[in-house]
């Protein structure tokens, strides 16, 4: 009876340190790296301290970078006001920004507002979020996550997960499209989501966090994360797909037979991925949010695919962690660290661009957010 006990009450101690590692900082971050058999971890750099976007009055969140024929940068990331609280304001009032630089790690200036409210009347009218520019044919290309909700504008302290504005706003979420001749605008969006949602799928409930990647022939494959309906009418765990396009004009269809690229039951949630591809086939990049692979909740993950449908994680997978070594010589644990997205040169990462913000973990702790920028070594 004491063996079982001393083996109960050392499971017990067990978890309770897994849990608290994974709350902690890694102390041994460039040992780590270095050792790593991980592309992407072992190669990161040391993180610039400026912000590449950051704004005094609003949250800013996840970032995408593209290079224009003239060679300057743009930057189109996320912004909504600080008189709401982080989460879940973005759901209800983000709108999508623009800014310049001369170098790709920035620091970006504003420009302008890329995607504003619109109306509640149309599906991305009230909040437009997670942006992935494209460039082809002479033609720019946001695809970004919208909703709307009929209501009022909310207060702070109205605006809770289970307020009337989260519900609706949640559920609204779909993936859409919008087209430029210029980076700086008009842009023209679309009246439809280009992926809506589909009964009895695991995207039957939302479509979010869209990463399109542009083929040679001009065909689309994307990354997307989705969630179900359930019995208990609230919705499932997060999943992550995979949808194609014929064309970037097209709508979106959802491969692999409307399945989820990983199993939730036995893999975890995951979310904000990154996609793209080489000559070795596709490759993503996400966020373990349940410490599955990695053994730190929010540390990034890598998976490989020949087809798109059928993938295998890495050897070695992982990629990212939220503690992060700066150029300065310190190293920090980010409060949060979302939204991955790798700019590439000559068909090589350059650089690595993260939503991050301060505080001990969680979106209710930060003070502050920005886009941070990792250079590849």
């Amino acid at each position: 009876m004491k063996r079982v006990y001393m083996r109960a009450l050392l499971l017990c101690f067990g978890i309770l340190l897994s849990v608290t590692v994974k709350s902690q900082m890694i102390e041994n971050l460039e040992e780590l790296k270095l050792n790593s058999g991980n592309e992407i971890f072992r190669n990161l750099g040391k993180a610039y301290r400026a912000p590449s976007m950051a704004m005094k009055d609003y949250w800013v969140w996840g970032s995408s970078v593209v290079r224009d024929k003239a060679g300057k940068y743009h930057i189109y990331a996320s912004r909504f006001p600080k008189s709401l609280p982080f989460h879940p304001g973005w759901m209800v009032a983000s709108e999508i920004i623009h800014g310049t630089a001369d170098v790709p790690q920035g620091p970006y200036t504003f420009s302008d507002v890329a995607l504003p409210a619109r109306g509640a009347q149309y599906w991305d009218g009230r909040s437009t979020h997670n942006p992935r520019i494209l460039f082809f044919k002479d033609k720019y290309y946001l695809i970004y996550m919208g909703s709307t909700h009929p209501f009022e504008e909310p207060k702070f302290n109205e605006l809770t997960l289970d307020s009337k504005w989260c519900i609706v706003g949640r559920s609204n979420k779909r993936i859409g499209l919008a087209v430029a001749d210029s980076p700086y605008g008009p842009w023209k969006r679309l009246d439809e989501p280009v992926l809506k949602t589909k009964p009895n799928t695991f995207y039957s409930f939302l479509t979010s966090n869209p990463s399109p990647f542009l083929q040679k022939d001009g065909s689309v494959m994307m990354i997307f994360k989705g969630r179900a309906h359930t019995e208990n009418g609230k919705y499932s765990k997060m999943a992550l797909g995979m949808a194609y396009a014929p064309d970037i004009n097209s709508p979106f269809k959802v491969i692999n037979n409307d399945q989820p690229i990983f199993s939730v039951e036995e893999q975890g949630e995951a979310e904000d991925p990154f996609l793209w591809a080489d000559n070795r086939g596709y490759h993503a990049i996400f966020k373990d949010h349940v410490a599955k692979f990695t053994g730190e909740r929010g540390g990034g993950v890598m998976a490989h695919s020949k087809d798109g449908i059928k993938w295998v994680m890495d050897k070695d997978p992982k990629t990212y962690s939220k503690t992060v070594a700066y150029e300065d010589g310190k190293t920090e644990l980010q409060g949060q660290l979302e939204r991955p997205f790798i700019f590439f040169e000559n068909g090589k990462p350059a650089y690595i661009f993260f939503a991050t913000m301060d505080g001990p973990g969680g979106f209710e702790n930060a003070t502050k957010s920005w886009n941070m920028v990792i250079p590849f070594k």
